[in-house]
């Protein structure tokens, strides 16, 4: 067993698997310790190293492309201090960091862990059911369908729509940016109906804008995993586009006229919102505008 414990967490590591604990001082960020202890399979390790400093050091484990769905959701967007896949280390446990990272490496070696994207998720991601208030709404996911109930705060036409609920299965991918403090966030669940259109955050109604509390709103990124991890894997999808361009032109006809219904059905709702008095004249042609924009 090769161990460190230190404020910022533990990391152990039994020959077989990555056990990663978020410590419990106040330094840690809310995020880490609400995800709570990842066991990580070796098999989805890449690589690991210690990157010693003056007074204190970092471990950082790299995973394999593909491993985790909590990389896949976030994109390498996740702020440095809540990457659970970094560890601070004080200066005088540089020595055990050097070890940890070394017996991590080794083994890796012996089972002779390949350093290629994945076929599968090693990781299962957070558990479910998840739910996270932020500052435009609150959002579940049950295993199986998204839920997004809007706050007093969000925009109108979104609460006029009333409860978002969206099943796993009318899903193709969902996009996460964080709240940096300086510049709104979004957490957006992208559908078939969806998949085209270019509405900001703040008027989509099937995304959260994030612009408040910067770590609160950063714990949209559990949900935005766990959605993931029960999505269809990355490289499925990168097979089946794969099979579309090899696929005979006869499909084209079929693609457009998708989009064709897709644009009837979003302007059909627009013009309903609009005769309801939900959207004044202005927000119609704005929005009737973006919407034409994206197609």
């Amino acid at each position: 067993m090769a161990e460190i414990i230190q404020r910022d967490g533990t990391w152990a590591f039994d020959g077989s698997t990555v056990r990663i604990t978020p410590g419990r001082h106040r330094s840690v960020p809310l995020f880490r310790q609400t995800y709570g202890e990842i066991a990580v399979p070796l098999e989805a390790v890449a690589g690991v190293v210690y990157e010693p400093e003056r007074r204190r050091g970092r471990l950082r484990m790299r995973l394999r492309e593909g491993a985790d769905p909590l990389l896949q959701a976030t994109g390498g967007r996740l702020p440095e201090a809540a990457d659970p896949y970094r560890l601070t280390v004080d200066g005088d446990r540089s020595g055990v960091a050097e070890y940890v990272a070394e017996e991590i490496r080794h083994a890796l070696l012996l089972d002779q862990i390949p350093a290629e994207p994945t076929k599968a998720y090693l990781l299962p991601g957070p558990p479910v059911p998840v739910s996270v208030r932020s500052s435009d709404g609150t959002v579940s996911f049950d295993g199986t369908r998204v839920r997004i109930d809007w706050a007093d705060t969000s925009d109108r036409v979104k609460r006029a729509t009333g409860p978002r609920i969206i099943g796993v299965g009318e899903l193709l991918q969902v996009e996460w940016l964080p709240n940096s403090g300086y510049e709104d966030g979004f957490l957006r669940f992208v559908t078939r109906e969806t998949v085209f259109s270019k509405l900001p955050a703040e008027r989509d109604p099937y995304a959260l804008d994030l612009w408040g509390s910067v770590r609160r709103d950063l714990l949209t990124a559990l949900v935005a995993a766990a959605v993931t991890a029960r999505l269809p894997h990355p490289s499925s999808r990168a097979d089946a586009e794969y099979a579309d361009r090899e696929r005979p032109p006869a499909s084209v006809p079929r693609q457009s006229a998708d989009h064709h219904d897709v644009l009837l059905r979003r302007l059909r709702e627009l013009g309903e919102l609009h005769r309801d008095g939900v959207l004044t004249d202005e927000e119609f042609t704005m929005t009737k505008a973006a919407v034409l924009r994206s197609f």
